[in-house]
Parts: structure tokens; C-alpha cells; sequence
């Protein structure tokens, strides 16, 4: 097999009695979700050895098609996620993962009779002392959700002896504070690992959470990328072989016969050659897979035609209380009401959309600080009053807690919704946000990943809300493939786009501007979805201003949109107008409607909220020198946050926060040439 495994390889070797236990005592419908040494847990749960190996060597009948690799094995058809690279981030999934559970007995949409089905979740005992061990004992805990944390102590975070970091490895016992019970096995004895497997798989079924901490010995080292497999370990290792290798344990225990045994690894033998000989005839996945693997939904698909099936209404109707049903009703009438008259500020827009969407839809769900308060801006308002406390939950304050709740409800059937106080906050959350984009690919295709993060931030001029409220966390998230990222400066933008990317079947941002979410009001488009991934022309220059050469296509998004609205009434009175475009989509973005706006105008100006490195407009910029380079006759002018923390103080903010003036200032010297 060498050179057929590209990347890092985690070995499992030493650590037999785990996936002895998962084949004994889990079942093909329980949830799953297992780490980067996962192979033999696949194999375990029902994963075809012959797809596990086929996805090693990168081969298009691997499990993912060959984009995940040795750490990303997954099977949809075995419930089975595996190959979370970040170390304990596959808590929190495994969280949302149980509470699908709940809500599919809630909704009853998924039919199993006595359905007592169970998430199991792997993690080492390096990794339990990650901070989301805690908190997801708390919410497996207050929820009573049935997740069995098995943990795999093998003595070594990585290759530091575990003591040496952690003041407790006793992982089992950590559970008490929250009333999740725990036990600890010797690993190295597969009986007592399978009765513990047992007696404790069948107390998460009927009861709740709880943790098994299986110790074990690990006999490679972390990966073949490092030394430590040889380093030091010799005598250990001789020692290990000689004592604590599972398999001689086993087999010396009287519970097979010898001829038995021997036909136990004959088999495994051809099982293993069977499964090498697939991978080595597998094709190699197509070149343009990984680009078709970019988002579950294409850019252009249309929302309105997302249809629910008819049963989905009884559902609604038959889950949720009558009366709390009929205030929703009530409250979602006067809001449109509010729309009629030109009255529906952004968030109540926003919250009209959830509302809707939640009761169109019982698969979506919400999560939210502050959330029976309907939060800073109405957003999540009447939500848990109407659809209770399951699919409407108030979270703890750990932005990447929830958010990993929400990918993991996300992964197995529901539409999850994440309200955040503030954008900001959602860098708590980046780990699971971009484990979000990258999930559909990894796993070639298979999960889905429908998750929609909404919240109002961003920058604005005389915001008075200091550093840590104003950073431009759109801009941190550009990078991240697989996500869609839209903005809304009107009721009608957000309410459109809110629904839209809620029944977008891959992971959204909609970014909102804190300063106008309760200022500016409109009217929405009842029951319309926008698209997600075109721009808006707000303003068209004059045709006078154009063929004068005092005309610039402007873009901007957020609080640019209010700013550049007060610039043009100065400019239009000094004879200079633009095109206003507003980036309703950040990413896809919207070159056509650009390039059409510089055919008039020849000239870009970027109102931009966020930093001059890495931001925003630097990404636009390089995308319209690739793609219009010969449609400008001047340098693309950016108008952006200098590459400083933004004060507190209103003088010092007017040096690094970019406002109407700055654009006048800008649009006149592109159009006179004094660039």
C-alpha cells in the first residue's frame, strides 16, 4: 500500500476492543460521530472495508469519492460521520445529532417503531479536556438527550503523556457536576469492554446521556508524520506486545478454540486483500469534482420553487399548541400589516421570515442567546412561545457551542437557524462555521449541511460600540469554501434573503447592519424569496452624468448603503451621480451586474466595511481586475476601514471608519481624473 495513501494516516492499532464493542453494541440507525482515527469504527459500524480502503487511496469509490481521505470516512447509509479533524470539535455535533433524535420523536417524521435510538460520540481523553466536553455535558444533561460519550484513553494527548497536561484524566467521573453518570473498562480485556459496552448502551436508551472511558494502549504513534512511534517507546512497546495487546489477550482467554481463531484471521487476511485489490482498481475521482462539490444548492437556484411535502402542514399543526399556533398567526398577520404601510423595521422583517419559515416547515429550528426575550432586535421573537423549547432553544453563552448544535441537527434532517446577538460573536464559532462549508464536500456529496447563521454587526460611522462590537467578521469569513454570504440594508433584502437561505440545503451568513435594524423601515415582498447570489442597482447615474464622464459605479453593503444614499444627493447637486449597487451577495459574487454598471461608467469606487489587508473590497478588487480589467479606465478606488482596531471615541473613529464624505470626496477625483 505504500504510496497509494496520500496526506496523514492515525492508526488504530492496540485499540481493538472499541470497534468490538460499536459492532456488538451499536446499531445501523444510531447516530455516529467519530474522529480522525476512525477507520476501524467505520468498519465496525457497517462501513464496507472496501470502500474505507478505496477512500484512503483517493479513489472514486471510496466512501466520499476520494475528497475526504484517511481522516473524513463517512457513510450516510450507515449513519456514520467520522473524520472530524479539529480535536473534540465532534462534540457538539453529536449534540444536535441526539436532539434530531428528540425531534424526529417529536415530529414523528422519521418512523421507527419504539424508536430508541442513540448518538455515540468518540473522543479522546486528550481531547475531553477541551472546554466543549463541559458544555456539551450540560446540554446533553439538561436536555436529557440520549449520547453516549465513549472515550478512548490511551495515556497520550497526541504524544504528551496525559498527566502531564491534565489535572484529572479521570473522564468519567467529570460527568457528576451535571448528573451524567460514568464508568471506566480496561480496554485491553474485549469481554469486560463489551459487557461495559452493553450495560452502558442500554442505560443511554432508556435514560440519558452517559460516558464510557475505555483505556487502551496505543502501539503507533500519533501519525507516521512524526517521530514518536519509535522515539522512547521501545521498552514500552515490548512491554505492551507482551501484556496489553488485546488480541493475545483475547485469544488466551479460553473464549474461541485455536481452530476458531485461525479462521477468524484467515478471514480477516482476504478481507483485507479483497478490500486493497478494490481500492487499487477504483478510478481515480474526476478533476472538476472538488468544484462541483462547492455548494449542495447552485448559486442561481430559485427559492420560491422549494417546495415542502403537503404532510409537512398536518405536522405543524398536529406538534404545536393550538393557542400558541394562532398568536403566531396573529402576530405574523400584523407584521405584514406593518409591511403594507411601509412600517416593518429590518429585524421584524427578519423575524416575519423565521416565523414563516418555521411554521411552513417543521424541520427548521432556532437557536439563540436571550431567545425567550426575542434577543436585541426582535429576530427570534414568539419562536420558542410558539414551537417550544426543542425546536426554539435558548443556548448557553459559547457562540461555537451552539453553532456546533446547529451543524449537527443540520447533518441529520433538519434546517437549523443560529441567531447571533452580534456578528462579532461568531468568532467563537469559526472552527464550526468552516467545518460547515467544508462538509459537503468532504463527504462527497452525501450530508447536506442547511444551516444559516443570522446577525446583525458590522461597522458604522458614530457606532460608539468600541473594538470588539466592530470588527468586520464578514470579511473573516470570506475565505471559507462552501459558504454562502449575503447582506441586507432593507426590510425587503432581509426578509427575502432570510428565507431564501434558510431552505438553502448548504450553510449560510446573512449579515445584518446593527446601526439600522430598528431606523429603517419598508415593505417585503409576501411569501418571496430573493436570490442569493445577485447584487441590487439602487440608484442609476443619469444618462447626463454618464455621457459627461461624471459617473462611478459604486459598491458598497451593510451601512455603506445609508452612507452612499446621503453621498448622492450631495454629488447629484454638484453634477456627478453613480451607479449604487448593493452586495446583497458577498460570495458568489455578483460580477455580471458589476461589469454591466462599468460599461457606463468606466470607473469603481468601493464603500467597503471592512479592514484595507484582507478585507472585503481587496477580494472584489482582485476579482474585477481579473474578470473587467478593460472596462476601467482607472484604478478601482477602495473607500475601507484603515487597518486598525475601531475606537471608541467619535473623533478618533473618523480616521478609521469610512463615511458619505469619504465617497463624495472619492467619486470626485475618479471622475476628474485626480486619482
Amino acid at each position: 500500500m505504500q504510496g497509494h495513501i496520500r496526506g496523514f494516516m492515525h492508526l488504530d492499532n492496540g485499540q481493538e476492543s472499541i470497534p468490538a464493542m460499536v459492532a456488538d453494541s451499536i446499531r445501523k440507525t444510531d447516530l455516529k460521530h467519530s474522529y480522525y482515527r476512525e477507520h476501524t469504527h467505520a468498519i465496525a459500524s457497517g462501513v464496507p472495508a472496501e470502500k474505507v480502503m478505496a477512500e484512503l487511496f483517493a479513489k472514486v469509490d471510496g466512501t466520499c469519492k476520494g475528497a475526504g481521505g484517511s481522516m473524513h470516512i463517512y457513510d450516510v447509509d450507515n449513519n456514520f460521520q467520522g473524520g472530524w479533524a479539529l480535536v473534540a470539535e465532534q462534540l457538539p455535533y453529536a449534540v444536535g445529532a441526539a436532539r434530531s433524535i428528540l425531534l424526529d420523536r417529536k415530529l414523528d417524521l422519521v418512523k421507527y417503531a419504539n424508536d430508541d435510538r442513540m448518538a455515540i460520540v468518540f473522543v479522546g481523553e486528550g481531547g475531553a479536556q477541551n472546554g466543549r466536553m463541559a458544555e456539551c455535558m450540560n446540554a446533553a444533561a439538561k436536555e436529557g438527550l440520549p449520547i453516549l460519550f465513549l472515550v478512548i484513553d490511551n495515556g497520550r494527548a497526541i504524544n504528551t503523556f496525559t498527566p502531564d497536561v491534565a489535572q484529572n484524566s479521570n473522564v468519567f467521573a467529570m460527568g457528576k457536576h451535571y448528573s451524567v453518570p460514568g464508568c471506566v473498562v480496561d480496554g485491553q480485556n474485549v469481554e469486560d469492554t463489551l459487557r461495559a459496552g452493553r450495560a452502558v448502551t442500554d442505560y443511554v436508551r432508556s435514560h440519558g446521556p452517559a460516558i464510557l472511558q475505555v483505556l487502551t494502549y496505543r502501539f503507533t504513534g500519533h501519525s507516521p508524520a512524526d517521530p514518536e512511534h519509535e522515539r522512547g517507546r521501545k521498552e514500552e512497546k515490548k512491554w505492551a506486545r507482551a501484556e496489553a495487546d488485546p488480541i493475545k489477550i483475547f485469544e488466551g482467554s479460553g473464549s474461541m478454540s485455536a481452530e476458531e481463531i485461525d479462521t477468524v484471521k484467515a478471514k480477516t487476511k482476504a478481507a483485507v486483500k479483497a478490500a486493497v485489490d478494490f481500492a487499487m482498481k477504483s478510478s481515480p475521482p474526476p478533476a472538476d469534482l472538488g468544484k462541483e462539490l462547492e455548494y449542495p444548492d447552485a448559486p442561481n437556484t430559485d427559492y420560491n420553487q422549494r417546495d415542502v411535502p403537503p404532510a409537512f402542514a398536518q405536522t405543524t399543526r398536529e406538534t404545536v399548541d393550538p393557542a400558541a399556533l394562532a398568536a403566531c398567526n396573529e402576530y405574523i398577520a400584523k407584521l405584514h400589516a406593518d409591511s403594507e404601510a411601509g412600517k416593518i423595521t429590518i429585524g421584524d422583517a427578519v423575524n416575519l421570515a423565521i416565523l414563516e419559515e418555521m411554521v411552513r416547515d417543521p424541520t427548521t429550528t432556532i437557536k439563540a442567546e436571550d431567545l425567550q426575550a426575542g434577543s436585541s432586535y426582535n429576530i427570534p421573537k414568539l419562536t420558542q412561545q410558539t414551537f417550544g423549547s426543542l425546536r426554539a432553544s435558548d443556548e448557553i453563552i459559547d457562540e461555537g457551542h451552539f453553532i456546533g448544535k446547529a451543524l449537527g441537527e443540520g447533518l441529520n434532517g433538519y434546517r437549523p437557524i443560529v441567531e447571533l446577538m452580534n456578528t462579532n460573536f461568531g468568532i467563537y464559532g469559526l472552527a464550526e462555521i468552516s467545518s460547515a462549508g467544508n462538509t459537503y464536500a468532504t463527504t462527497g456529496g452525501q450530508f447536506k449541511m442547511p444551516m444559516t447563521i443570522i446577525g446583525a454587526g458590522g461597522t458604522a460611522p458614530n457606532q460608539a460600540l468600541g473594538a470588539e462590537h466592530s470588527q468586520p467578521f464578514h470579511a473573516y469569513v470570506m475565505g471559507i469554501p462552501g459558504l454562502k454570504i449575503a447582506t441586507a440594508a432593507s426590510p425587503d433584502a432581509a426578509y427575502g434573503l432570510a428565507k431564501s437561505m434558510i431552505r438553502d440545503d448548504g450553510p449560510g451568513i446573512l449579515f445584518l447592519p446593527v446601526k439600522m435594524m430598528k431606523e429603517v423601515k419598508g415593505s417585503v415582498a409576501k411569501d418571496q424569496c430573493m436570490p442569493l447570489n445577485k447584487a441590487a442597482v439602487l440608484h442609476h447615474a443619469s444618462d447626463a452624468a454618464v455621457s459627461g464622464k461624471k459617473a462611478v459605479t459604486v459598491l458598497t453593503y451593510l451601512h455603506g448603503v445609508k452612507e452612499s444614499q446621503l453621498a448622492i444627493q450631495e454629488l447629484t447637486a454638484n453634477g456627478y451621480d453613480v451607479d449604487l449597487i448593493e452586495l446583497r451577495s458577498l460570495k458568489p459574487l455578483d460580477v455580471d451586474t458589476i461589469r454591466a454598471s462599468l460599461k457606463r461608467t468606466h470607473k469603481l469606487a468601493i464603500l467597503d466595511e471592512s479592514t484595507k489587508s484582507g478585507g472585503v473590497g481587496a477580494s472584489i478588487s482582485a476579482n474585477i481586475n481579473e474578470n473587467c480589467y478593460y472596462e476601467l479606465d482607472a484604478p478601482v478606488l477602495r473607500l475601507c476601514m484603515d487597518d486598525a482596531p475601531v475606537p471608541y471615541a467619535a473623533s478618533m473613529e473618523k480616521v478609521v471608519v469610512k463615511r458619505a464624505s469619504d465617497l463624495v470626496e472619492g467619486v470626485k477625483k475618479l471622475a476628474d481624473n485626480k486619482f
